[in-house]
């Protein structure tokens, strides 16, 4: 954070989840650490924001990562069947919300959360 203020640029990028935004049955302390990560980066962002640094979120759904592909098929299946677009999301689209985010681009995107979750969640 100090390097970012001495050159006037910074990208603040977190990784919350789908769970933080709208909870999730059994995994009160996942949900509300991942909720916790949204409130740090509305704060950050208005913390940084003269000072040339952003601060955003990306709130993925189910990715097809070792840690989903490890839960059995069946369960994984029922997963599947409630996400409209009736896929996993993949590694390589989450890399490419942070890419833009992190880019000149997005430099007026501050405090903001990308939903990735294929339409699972729809945030207002």
């Amino acid at each position: 954070w100090p390097g970012m203020r001495e050159r006037k640029f910074g990208r603040v990028i977190v990784i919350s989840s789908i769970n933080g935004q709208k909870g999730q049955f059994g995994q009160v302390n996942y949900a509300a650490t991942k909720a916790g990560d949204l409130g740090i980066i509305k704060s950050l962002a208005q913390e940084g924001a003269r000072a040339g640094i952003t601060a955003n979120a990306i709130c993925p759904g189910y990715i097809a990562t070792d840690m989903v592909m490890a839960v059995p098929e069946k369960v994984r299946e029922a997963i599947i069947g409630q996400i409209p677009v009736g896929r996993l999301g993949e590694p390589e689209e989450i890399a490419r919300c942070v890419v833009f985010l992190a880019g000149d681009d997005a430099g007026f995107i501050n405090g903001s959360t990308i939903t990735a979750n294929g339409a699972q969640y729809i945030a207002g």
